[in-house]
């Protein structure tokens, strides 16, 4: 998610999500602050996780390559720093029609490219339709917000969400869209919709993705992109795994405060510490929560983030025909022992989850209850359904960490362990994050996997619509049940419901019925992830979508 560019950052506020008809921009954009004194650092080094996939966020899925990207990127909504809530960004202000089906979109007349290349309305109508009309392979795969978001592709206009996008005059652009719906315009503060350069989106044919292998090709553009943001790409080191932006002097706003910024690959978490510890980096994300508190007393600053995500393992019954049976499904639920995962695996604060969100969204069903740990039910299922000793290719990712999955082995291991004493066979199946692993779930590679979902914004559909709302596209190829079509009918439908309090109650049902009658993966956790950085680094905002800004931020020497 995007954050606004304040002058200075605020202190972490409650997470809420404030839908606002029209909204002005107080941004200020005073004087030039880049300058830096004497006793300041030009460079912020920060601990990466894993490595970008590409730099075109429009195809980018993962929280490695957004943590780049945003830097670099501003769409037409943002989002206050330290919460959830929306403000404008490239947009100045919104207004909706009676019905909520044509946006008009008021826009800032004082940004260009980094090419030169003004903003403008035509350039917010080039990129919604170049998001729009994807080939077969994209929206196969990578344009994967789009179809979350959106519903379709032009091919398959009459079933998308967005329709049209006109601009009226330079600083006008109206957006009209299928239905009324919860997410919109907040949806626009995904990273993945930014506004890019229309002449630089010509010229790099960044539409242009191939298949490859069990992955993707993408453009030459998709490495060089061209945004509006305080950070510009200066270039990706591969050899030596780091990636480095510097502050666009020509930024609309109030310049980047640091010079530049390097973000240094190490995908080892301890590794991270000990370069953190040595001086080489300023910071890192996902520190281990059992090295919190030392962290701490060594003087560092540990800033820990609401639990706004969700850990689950995902179920292919295209893959393996007997998830397809429920009972199956239940007994590896009840095959799990959560309580002890989450104990020994998370930080304290972590949860075990009763459905595919998080409390503090509206939607959330206080009733449900965690399926318990009962290995004698997990066997009896089994044996009901004919699956007694059935063979799971189980895959986990490597080369990374993530909010809702600290050390993925460990968590692998543990549940894997658990699977197994029920009399479940295991294929065990590891790749890198952003090396295969993204990929060939993608492609419904595998059986079962671990993966995970922090909140790009505060809503039901942001949660249970990304994963099982888009009937042809979603990882749990739910279009191979026999209530997959249902799901996805009654998942839009509780979208499109104006009244907030009806729109919460229709939440509440699904999501009953998402755990009790279809199951079509296993809600594993809730963990509040954290960040570490130096004494020596000001100025940066913990944000509860995990999508920190580093424009604010200082590193004295």
């Amino acid at each position: 998610m995007k954050f606004a560019r304040k002058a200075a950052p605020a202190a972490v506020a409650a997470l809420a999500l404030t839908l606002t008809a029209c909204a002005q921009s107080d941004r200020d954009t005073g004087g030039d602050t880049a300058k830096s004194g004497g006793d300041v650092k030009d460079t912020i080094t920060f601990g990466a996780a894993g490595a970008p996939e590409l730099f075109d966020p429009f195809y980018a899925t993962d929280g490695e390559t957004f943590r780049v990207t945003r830097q670099m990127m501003e769409g037409l909504v943002g989002i206050k720093a330290g919460t959830a809530e929306i403000e404008p960004e490239l947009a100045k202000s919104w207004e909706p029609s009676a019905d909520g089906k044509t946006w008009t979109f008021k826009l800032r007349d004082d940004v260009k490219f980094w090419d030169g290349e003004p903003f403008n309305g035509e350039a917010v109508c080039y990129n919604m339709e170049r998001m729009f009309d994807q080939n077969e392979v994209a929206a196969g795969g990578p344009a994967g917000y789009w179809a979350d978001v959106m519903g379709a592709f032009k091919s398959d206009a009459a079933n998308a969400l967005y329709q049209s996008c006109t601009a009226p005059d330079p600083t006008t652009a109206v957006i009209k869209i299928s239905r009324s719906t919860s997410k919109f315009p907040t949806a626009l503060s995904l990273d993945s919709f930014s506004m890019q350069s229309p002449k630089a989106l010509k010229e790099g044919d960044a539409n242009n993705v191939t298949k490859q292998g069990e992955g993707f090709g993408y453009p030459a553009y998709s490495k060089n992109p061209v945004g509006t943001g305080p950070y510009k790409l200066d270039k990706y080191d591969e050899a030596n795994k780091t990636v480095t932006l510097v502050r666009n002097d020509d930024y609309w706003g109030e310049k980047a405060k640091t010079a530049k910024i390097v973000f240094k690959i190490i995908p080892d978490e301890s590794t991270r510490r000990q370069e953190l510890e040595a001086g080489s980096i300023d910071g890192y994300d996902l520190p281990n929560p059992a090295d919190w508190k030392g962290l701490k007393e060594a003087g560092n600053d540990v800033l820990v983030r609401p639990a706004f995500n969700i850990l689950y393992l995902g179920l292919n019954p295209e893959k393996n025909p007997k998830l397809k049976d429920l009972k199956v499904r239940q007994a590896l639920y009840y095959a799990l022992n959560r309580d002890q995962m989450v104990k020994t695996q998370l930080p304290e604060g972590a949860t075990v989850a009763t459905q595919f969100m998080p409390d503090t969204v509206s939607g959330y069903n206080k009733d449900l209850k965690p399926y318990a740990y009962d290995p004698d039910k997990a066997k009896s299922l089994l044996k009901e359904a004919g699956a007694e000793g059935m063979t799971l290719t189980f895959a986990y990712p490597s080369a990374v960490s993530r909010p809702y999955m600290p050390d993925p082995q460990k968590i692998y291991e543990a549940l894997r362990g658990d699977l197994e004493a029920v009399g479940i066979k295991v294929n065990v199946v590891t790749k890198p994050w952003n090396g295969g692993y993204l990929d060939t779930v993608d492609n419904g590679g595998f059986d079962a996997w671990l993966l995970g979902w922090t909140g790009d914004y505060d809503s039901p559909d942001n949660f249970i619509g990304t994963f099982f709302a888009n009937l042809k596209a979603n990882d749990f190829h739910t279009s191979a049940t026999s209530y997959g079509a249902q799901l996805s009918k009654d998942l839009q439908a509780a979208d499109a419901i104006v009244d907030e309090n009806e729109r919460s109650a229709a939440y509440q049902k699904l999501n009953q019925q998402i755990m009790e009658e279809y199951l079509p993966g296993l809600a594993i956790s809730h963990s509040p992830p954290a960040l570490v950085v130096s004494k020596k680094v000001k100025g940066l905002v913990a944000s509860p979508l995990t999508a920190e800004e580093f424009s604010t931020v200082t590193v004295t020497k």
